[in-house]
């Protein structure tokens, strides 16, 4: 797994569209519901993977900008080494953009939460969650978080072509640890 960076994000509880008894809330990476901290693109702070290398640039960034944090939980994300398509299951490897400097700082502390498969159309930021955007978590046994349980879970999903009709990849597994404040 690669150390990819951190993201504040504003966890929101299960969506009534999203139909399954087994999600409490949404830690996905994914912006479409559980929502970042701002419109961060615009400030162009980010790393190459389109995250954040530490939460001290996170925090900066806010005060910089008088972006109100309360509400926010810090999460840290890996990313399986490599990428492949929704519907054609064959991995590859991608990097991050490189003209932005990626030096993520690896949390002393950090409780892994589960796996996510987001889709990357774009090839930079993470945008819809499979699992949670494209309701897979009514098929598939995810946790309360709406993530899976595995790395292994989450391959073997992708190669059996589980995500197949979802939103168009590249697809990564992301794996979503929380940080504890101060870690």
């Amino acid at each position: 797994m690669i150390p990819v960076g951190y993201m504040a994000k504003r966890v929101e509880l299960k969506p009534e569209w999203l139909n399954t008894d087994q999600v409490k809330d949404l830690y996905s990476v994914s912006n479409c519901t559980s929502k970042d901290f701002a419109d961060y693109i615009e400030f162009w702070k980010h790393n190459g993977y389109w995250l954040f290398d530490s939460p001290e640039v996170i925090n900066d960034l806010a005060k910089e900008h008088g972006i109100d944090m309360s509400g926010t939980r810090m999460f840290y994300y890996e990313v399986y080494e490599y990428q492949c398509y929704e519907d054609e299951p064959e991995w590859e490897e991608f990097e991050p953009e490189k003209s932005f400097e990626t030096n993520v700082k690896v949390p002393r502390e950090k409780v892994l939460e589960g796996f996510d498969v987001v889709s990357l159309y774009n090839g930079n930021a993470p945008e819809c969650s499979y699992l949670s955007c494209n309701h897979m978590a009514q098929e598939l046994k995810v946790n309360k978080h709406c993530l899976l349980s595995s790395l292994e879970e989450a391959k073997a999903h992708l190669e059996n072509k589980a995500f197949d009709g979802c939103e168009p990849g590249p697809c990564r597994i992301f794996a979503v640890y929380s940080v504890p404040e101060n870690a």
